[in-house]
This record gives C-alpha cells, sequence and structure tokens, in this order.
C-alpha cells in the first residue's frame, strides 16, 4: 500500500468579495428526513445555512413539510411524494431530479428511512454525472444495500461520504481493517472523499490523510452526524474543493462541540448547541 500524504493545516474560512451576492455562496439542497426523524432535516438544514450556503432548500416528505418549515423561515422546503409510512415514495424521483439540477451541493440521507423505496431513489440519484453529493446515514445505508446486490456498481456523481464505523463496515463487506486504511479502500472504491467520523475522525481521498484534533465525547448524541453533513455541503457549495470542505467542516464541527462542551458540559451537550457554537468557531479561525 502506497505511502499516505499527511496533512496537517486547515484550510481557511473562505473570502467573501464586498459586491457578492447569494449566488455566489452555493445552492445546498437538503434530501432528508422521514415521519420518525423530522429533526434530523431540520439539524441539516440550518447547518447549511450556519456553514454560510446562501440558499438552502430542504426537500421532505409532505407530511412533515410544516414541522420542517416551521423551524427555521431562512430555508426553502419541498414537500414531496410520500409512503403511507412517512417516507420519501419513489414517486419523488422526477421532483427530486429537478431540485437536483438546480442544486450545486446535494446533502443526502440524514432520517430518510431503512424503506425500500430509499435505495431507488439513492441509486438514482448518485448516478447524475458531475453533481456533488454529500452522503450520510441512510444514503450510506441504502448505498450500502446496493452494492450487496450489485457489486460491481460505480457512481457517476461526486461523492463525500461521512460513515461512522458501524457504516463504514456495511459499505466495505470484507475483513475488518485499521480506521486509516478502511477509509482509503471506501474512498478508491467510490471515487470518494471520505471522512470516517468517530475520536480523531479521519478525512480521506485516497492519497492525502487529515487526522482532526477537535471534538470531545459530548458529540456521542443523535444528530450532531445531520449537522456536519449540512456544513460539509455548504463548505463545498462555496466552493472549496471537496477534501478541504470535508477537512474544514470536521474542524469546525469539532470546535463547536469543545466550546459547547466547555459552556455546557460534555454530558449535557445536544446537537442543536452545535449550531449555536458554530458562529463563534467560525469567528475564531482564519480567513482565506
Amino acid at each position: 500500500m502506497s505511502e499516505w500524504q499527511l496533512i496537517t493545516s486547515v484550510p481557511p474560512i473562505p473570502h467573501r468579495r464586498a459586491n457578492s451576492h447569494k449566488g455566489d455562496y452555493g445552492r445546498v439542497l437538503v434530501v432528508a428526513g422521514s415521519a420518525d426523524m423530522s429533526g434530523a432535516a431540520i439539524l441539516c438544514g440550518k447547518a447549511a445555512l450556519r456553514g454560510g450556503a446562501g440558499l438552502v432548500r430542504v426537500a421532505v416528505p409532505a407530511p412533515i413539510r410544516a414541522v420542517v418549515a416551521g423551524a427555521d423561515p431562512c430555508y426553502m422546503t419541498a414537500a414531496l411524494p410520500a409512503t403511507d409510512a412517512g417516507t420519501l415514495s419513489k414517486a419523488a424521483l422526477p421532483s427530486l431530479l429537478d431540485a437536483v439540477a438546480w442544486a450545486d451541493v446535494v446533502a443526502l440521507g440524514p432520517g430518510l428511512s431503512l424503506h425500500p423505496d430509499i435505495m431507488e431513489i439513492v441509486a438514482h440519484l448518485l448516478q447524475q454525472p458531475g453533481k456533488a453529493f454529500v452522503v450520510d446515514a441512510d444514503g450510506l445505508n441504502a448505498l450500502a444495500r446496493l452494492v450487496e446486490q450489485q457489486p460491481h456498481w460505480e457512481p457517476s456523481a461526486n461523492l463525500i461520504l461521512t460513515p461512522h464505523p458501524g457504516e463504514a463496515s456495511r459499505l466495505h463487506r470484507q475483513a475488518a481493517m485499521e480506521r486509516s486504511e478502511l477509509a482509503r479502500h471506501l474512498a478508491q472504491r467510490f471515487h470518494a472523499v471520505v471522512l470516517l467520523k468517530g475520536h480523531e475522525s479521519i478525512v480521506t481521498d485516497g492519497t492525502r490523510l487529515y487526522v482532526n484534533p477537535t471534538g470531545n465525547p459530548g458529540l456521542a448524541t443523535g444528530g450532531t452526524g445531520d449537522v456536519l453533513t449540512g456544513l460539509i455541503a455548504a463548505l463545498w457549495g462555496q466552493p472549496l474543493p471537496a477534501f478541504e470542505a470535508a477537512q474544514l467542516a470536521a474542524y469546525l464541527h469539532g470546535q463547536a462541540g469543545d466550546l459547547a462542551a466547555d459552556a455546557k458540559a460534555q454530558l449535557s451537550l445536544i446537537a442543536s448547541d452545535l449550531l449555536d457554537f458554530l458562529p463563534q468557531a467560525v469567528r475564531h479561525h482564519p480567513r482565506a
């Protein structure tokens, strides 16, 4: 196996021109949520806003649209066809493809559920040539089922994958391996940037390796990954290159968690705290 190119510096916050407008900072589409997990869509959408995206649209099953729309007036929402279980239906695909064409970056997966229609949706979306997708949570679970059924399936889209160790193992489907090598394998298999979450999260494109120093055990709570997904999508759309967007997002997400833990204690940290402390993490990070 080739040696790693170790990356230790963190990218600066992207520069904003004085005469810029919202169209300059990326259109982020969040495809997330289901009847039991409306909060995932809310957290991801809010994180995309806090991460600096110019426009954010949150596409959700129609039954939860009112809840998601009422959580924040700053993002747009789209109500899509739903199954009887309150999850996205494959009948939503035409509308989703139109929304993907609008977006610069798509955050795909938080709270989508394990309904069989989700695998078909994910398979179609990730075959959109040249489109940018941050794939997390149930998006990754659908991807794992897809490649189990079609071992040689290849994406046409540009991907950042954000698995936790369990999701990474389901995607790998082979013998256990060391974390950085597992991340490298996934990056090469899916032609992706991989952010393998956990203590000292790893970011790799298969050649470069960054080990994130920020974060604490208080982040081990539901919803923090949804925040990270929205943040990555926002930074990728501003635009930063995929590796740098994942790297900077991991750093700022962990720093927001450290600030939140200092203020509220690790035990009491919840995912929405990251949204409150992210501006402070951004304020103290170097600018381009």
